[in-house]
């Protein structure tokens, strides 16, 4: 699967998502600094599910109406470290292959998936 991992995703979580085969690229390294509208707006384009922290994009999610040849996952776990935080990600993502077309919020408890207008 095709993900843009925003600047707030650990290197442990980027690098497994690659080591299990995903297409994952990293905005900390391709484009540091970046805007949330440009990075929602580059995952678009590019037709990848933006992986991030930030509840900002819940709202943008809410606002842009973006099309289904996307997604957003939005992880809301508690503090932990970089290779835990990596575990559940990596995890999480691998329990669904229905991430494109949904605007998904991942917590401790469960995954709550809204589908994209």
């Amino acid at each position: 699967m095709r993900f843009l991992a925003n600047e707030n995703v650990p290197l442990d979580a980027v690098s497994a998502l690659r080591e299990m085969g995903h297409d994952v690229l990293w905005v900390r390294v391709d484009a540091p600094g970046s805007t949330d509208e440009d990075i929602l707006s580059r995952a678009v384009t590019e037709e990848r599910v933006l992986i991030t922290f930030d509840k900002d994009f819940g709202h943008l999610a809410l606002r842009s109406h973006l099309p289904r040849q996307t997604g957003i996952i939005l992880f809301r776990i508690p503090e932990s470290s970089s290779s835990n935080i990596a575990k559940i990600v990596a995890a999480s993502i691998e329990s669904r292959s229905d991430w494109t077309g949904h605007f998904t919020v991942v917590d401790k408890f469960r995954i709550r998936m809204r589908p994209l207008r």
